[in-house]
């Protein structure tokens, strides 16, 4: 707890100095999502020391003039300090006159202690090993023979970046999975973008995998995935009351795969993918939202509930824009975890994989793209930064995958 609060400490006056350079809020934010930096203001339901959220704003003032120097703050810390340690010190003893109080990091009571002690990346990654072991074939049943020996094969590198932005926590998660099982030809990403928790993408980054190499189908991955998780949390919750019951944590997925020269890519929810050919931007995939009407038509039909609210169409009690999640167990059946999937011939003219939603277009990725070093990691951190500075609110993660060797310092006007 100590240790946080030294780190809000300096994120503080890190954003101080930033602010004195004149920067703009959005490119304020950009700079703390590139350099990892979070900061936040706790609300009056956290356990923040009295005074430290005030302190914080007033770090953050509009007006120079109003913040704190460097020796305000230190003066203010010392007592918030000290008046937190008393409050450490009460709450233990509280905990030792009712042992039925679970005791949370530091040996501090907390009523959420149980629900933290589920490592849901642990979860699906043990359900993982056991759908590989279960599989005698692994993933010999994707090489084609057939496949045409003089057809291309793109050589691959690969980055990511993801950051919470404007969120206070992070819910996304994602994998890059090259040369799965030691096949030179098949590479599997992923990207999972969780709501209501992390918990379903946490568990499907973990699982999913494994389901794909044990069951050779993208579409029974999904399907099996999400069945698993919301097995897995019905197990929980009939345990000691581990998980509450009206907690319904879900997350849309998006995934590659290639083998060889074919993509395929299998999305449910609202990711994105795009494939940069010849300079031109394509999409790969199309968002399953209420907004759609063929979605929305179908979870009507499959006894789901839609309406409208706030500025667009949303399922059911949750008030969720996307139609197909994995997880979400209180608006099954409607809401299905089935992907679509979309089947591309790479030619030597494709240059990249991109997966990014929100606030930027397919043509300005390419030319964003087009003007950095090419790295794939770099260009993955410079496309979240740039999607922080045009005001994404949500959490970013981007993958980039070259297809054909490229050089670290190259660059292409």
């Amino acid at each position: 707890m100590l240790f946080n609060m030294v780190v809000h400490h300096v994120i503080c006056l890190q954003a101080h100095a930033v602010l004195e350079m004149n920067c703009t809020e959005q490119q304020l934010t950009a700079a703390v999502v590139s350099e990892g930096l979070r900061p936040a203001l706790a609300g009056h339901s956290s356990s923040a020391p009295t005074g430290f959220p005030s302190l914080i704003q007033r770090c953050w003032d509009a007006n120079p003039q109003n913040r704190p120097s460097f020796d305000d703050i230190i003066l203010e810390l010392d007592p918030i300090l000290e008046c937190r340690k008393r409050v450490e010190e009460d709450e233990k003893e509280k905990a030792l006159v009712d042992p039925s109080i679970p005791l949370g990091d530091e040996g501090i009571p907390s009523l959420l202690a149980y629900q933290k002690s589920i490592n849901w990346f642990t979860e699906g990654e043990n359900l993982s090993k056991r759908s590989c072991l279960a599989a005698d074939s692994g993933v010999r049943i994707w090489p084609d023979p057939f496949t045409d020996p003089s057809a291309y094969h793109p050589v691959l590198s690969w980055g990511s970046f993801g950051t919470c932005g404007r969120r206070e926590t992070m819910e996304d998660t994602h994998f890059l999975m090259p040369h799965m099982c030691g096949e030179k030809d098949i590479h599997v990403f992923g990207i999972f973008d969780g709501h209501r928790g992390a918990a379903a993408a946490e568990f499907s980054a973990r699982a999913l995998p494994g389901f794909l190499q044990s069951l050779g189908s993208i579409k029974e991955a999904f399907v099996k995935t999400d069945v698993a998780f919301r097995n897995e949390l019905d197990s929980h919750r009939k345990s000691k009351g581990v998980i509450q019951k009206d907690w319904h944590p879900g997350c849309t997925a998006i995934v590659a795969l290639i083998v060889r020269n074919k993509l395929f890519v299998a999305n449910a929810g609202d990711c994105r993918a795009m494939l940069c050919r010849a300079g031109s931007a394509y999409a790969l995939s199309k968002d399953h939202v209420a907004s759609c009407p063929e979605e929305r038509e179908r979870i009507i039909s499959e006894g789901g509930q839609v309406q409208w609210q706030v500025d667009t169409w949303r399922v059911g009690p949750a008030a969720l824009q996307v139609t197909r999640s994995i997880g979400d167990d209180d608006l099954k059946p409607a809401m299905i975890a089935e992907p679509e999937i979309t089947e591309t011939i790479l030619f030597v003219e494709d240059e990249y994989l991109r997966w990014l939603w929100d606030v930027m277009s397919n043509a300005e990725i390419v030319c964003i793209i087009k003007d950095t070093v090419k790295e794939p990691r770099m260009c993955s951190k410079r496309l979240a930064t740039e999607a922080a500075e045009r005001g994404s609110k949500d959490n970013i993660t981007v993958i980039v995958v070259f297809l054909h060797p490229v050089s670290t310092a190259e660059r292409i006007y």
